[in-house]
């Protein structure tokens, strides 16, 4: 403050300069009020004034010894980076997850099994966000928000659900925000659930369920405390098997729950989600992906994809890039499903085999020729499952079967075989306004019963035992391959994004398309399978035709990867699972196992980053799609795209062996 200096002892020249040179405002908190007091001081005393600027002096001096004469702002520039680290956030999950508490569980309601016999219906009460509650609900199986402005209407609505799961989100922002369910939502819990079967979870404070008057016609009964995105997030999983709970209530309930109680719930093994850090895999190292995925936007090698990353169990990145096409107005989201092409072998064709040899119907060494009986007497007879599903069965790659349908001047579907509107004669969709004689298919058949063999023994990789299996699965089942994957597989997984014939389920929004098909059906492949012959046998084939998105492979692979236990049941035991995971003609060179493919026996291979163990298992496809599992790092990786928009000629995401460039940043990421 200018003129303290007046006051200063002898040879306090330093302190003295500090003191001249300083402002009144660069101490505004213990100054102000001294201005203040000095300017009634004058009113009364000179000397008062002389006391109060000498005081002001010792403030000050007191700055200048603590060393607020170099003072310097705080850089806050990384704040939240340094408050919110990896281990906090561990920390958060935790509490989180450990305070969920289940009071109710009347007939074992909790946690969800046999997804197959559920058809589940979403109720919101309260008035705060639930956006993550949902999304994370919808992860497992199909749930269906239903809402209403009017009760007997929203009743009407639920009658054709088995189960309605009904939460209550207040918001917890501050402590004095209300927690409370109006009269109105109070009726409206009775009703439903005196008609439904419920699950009610309260994100909210637990002694908002004093206004309850009875719990007789709640099933299932959760109270997750907070509104958070995480605590959201969590619950579902909870209520979906996913993560153990084993809360307390911190307080009483009347006489109805006491304070300590909390019933106790395992995990069915089911797909969880969370940070990598929880699964020793670095959030720092795994964004190298993002950046990967840019180069591969920007040089159109894809217009858009999936990746999805798991380990232990654990979903810990999953994200979706660019759009369905090149025109940028669709983005890809991550229930968008994808046409698979050859992932379909080891998703719906091998599952199936090996259900059937786990059962004893079929073996490895049971031969084509058995299963199939117009194949005795072929040069198919004698072939094995074993051979084939390894492809050492000396079988032609594939046959482009199309090309014997197209007239021979025009070079376009030829009206001996194709017609464009469906017909009881032609009723085999093709794609869009075209289709083909029902009856061709047997020709199809015919034409692979009587090709000749590959002279040369060995390995070549091959379709044409994928046709044979789909036409002796469904003799046998006397159903199509879609049906039968959805009722053995799909329904019990969760795996609802996962179907043949896509247009029948999804919005045509939701699926990819592929290539602009301009050698056979001249159009956009929207919704219809890419591969010709798949397209050919009506869009199902046993080596092509699935559509999913990435959530529901690593669903399936998670299956393979556990032994074959998943969400509470076993589809396969450990001794199928490694029956089939296992290459046979390894002396040979070949690393295929029976029907999954496997890590690189050669160098000049490269089905994977050569970064994966040899017990790892998985398949690439056509369209730009690949899966993989590795039982011994326990990582799940699922890549999906449409590499073959506008034409397969585009070969760049191959060529740059983008697949498995971030199959090794993932490897890469593993915290030792």
């Amino acid at each position: 403050m200018k003129g303290a200096a007046n006051f200063a002892k002898p040879g306090e020249l330093e302190l003295d300069a500090f003191l001249a040179g300083n402002d009144i405002l660069l101490f505004p908190e213990d100054v102000k009020s001294a201005i203040a007091n000095i300017k009634k001081a004058v009113n009364d005393s000179i000397v008062t004034v002389k006391r109060l600027n000498y005081s002001v002096k010792k403030i000050l001096k007191a700055k200048y010894w603590a060393g607020l004469n170099n003072y310097h702002y705080i850089n806050i520039e990384n704040l939240q980076r340094d408050i919110h680290t990896s281990k906090n956030d561990l920390l958060n999950r935790k509490l989180v997850q450990n305070s969920i508490t289940l009071l109710k569980n009347k007939q074992g309601i909790l946690p969800i099994q046999k997804l197959e016999n559920k058809k589940i219906a979403y109720v919101k009460l309260g008035n705060a966000f639930d956006n993550s509650f949902v999304k994370m609900l919808q992860n497992y199986t199909d749930v269906d928000i239903v809402s209403s402005n009017k009760l007997d209407e929203l009743i009407t609505k639920l009658k054709k659900y088995n189960l309605v799961i009904i939460g209550f989100h207040k918001s917890n922002k501050n402590p004095w925000k209300n927690y409370k369910f109006t009269n109105k939502e109070l009726v409206w819990l009775y009703e439903i659930s005196r008609t439904n079967n419920v699950i009610l979870d309260v994100f909210a404070s637990p002694y908002s369920l004093l206004q309850i008057k009875t719990f007789e016609n709640i099933e299932g009964l959760i109270v997750s405390y907070q509104n958070s995105k995480i605590a959201q997030e969590l619950s579902a999983q909870a209520i979906f098997g996913a993560i153990d709970v084993k809360g307390k209530l911190p307080v009483s309930i009347r006489n109805e729950f006491d304070e300590g109680y909390g019933i106790w719930s395992t995990s069915l093994k089911r797909l969880a989600y969370s940070i990598p850090e929880e699964v020793n895999l670095s959030s720092t190292k795994l964004k190298k992906i993002d950046s990967v995925a840019k180069v591969v936007i920007n040089q159109k090698m894809a217009p858009g994809f999936q990746i999805l990353v798991a380990r232990d169990g654990k979903v810990v990145y999953n994200k979706s890039f660019g759009y369905h096409t090149y025109k940028n107005k669709i983005s890809v989201k991550k229930r968008d499903v994808y046409d698979i092409a050859s992932l379909t072998k080891i998703l719906a064709t091998l599952p199936l085999i090996m259900e059937l040899q786990q059962k004893g119907v079929l073996n490895l060494d049971t031969t084509l020729g058995t299963l199939l009986p117009n194949l005795k007497g072929t040069n198919k007879d004698t072939l094995t499952v074993k051979e084939v599903l390894s492809h050492v069965g000396r079988l032609k790659a594939w046959i482009p079967f199309y090309l014997k349908t197209l007239d021979s001047i025009t070079k376009k579907p030829s009206k001996k075989y194709y017609r464009v509107t469906k017909s009881k004669k032609f009723s085999i969709k093709v794609a869009d306004n075209l289709f083909l004689r029902r009856d061709y298919k047997d020709s199809i058949y015919a034409r692979i019963v009587e090709a000749d063999q590959r002279e040369k023994p060995g390995y070549k990789y091959s379709d044409l035992s994928y046709y044979l299996f789909k036409e002796y699965l469904e003799k046998q089942y006397h159903q199509n391959l879609n049906d039968l994957t959805q009722q053995h597989f799909y329904k019990s997984l969760g795996a609802n994004r996962t179907s043949y014939l896509p247009l029948n389920k999804f919005k045509k929004n939701n699926i990819v398309p592929t290539e602009k098909d301009t050698y056979y059906r001249d159009q956009l492949l929207h919704g219809n399978v890419h591969d010709m012959g798949a397209a050919m046998l009506g869009g199902i084939g046993g080596h092509a035709g699935l559509f999913t998105n990435a959530n529901d492979i690593a669903k399936i692979m998670q299956m393979y990867l556990q032994k074959g236990y998943f969400g509470g049941k076993r589809y396969f035991t450990s001794k199928t699972i490694n029956t089939f995971n296992h290459r046979y003609y390894a002396k040979d060179s070949v690393r295929r196992g029976v029907g999954f493919d496997k890590p690189q026996i050669k160098e000049i291979e490269k089905a994977t980053c050569a970064c994966v163990s040899d017990e790892s298992f998985g398949h690439s496809g056509f369209t730009g799609t690949y899966a993989w599992a590795d039982p011994k790092s326990g990582i799940v990786y699922v890549f999906l795209s449409n590499r073959v928009y506008p034409t397969m000629k585009n070969k760049k995401l191959i060529h740059n062996d983008i697949r498995t460039k971030i199959q090794q940043i993932i490897q890469d990421a593993t915290i030792k």
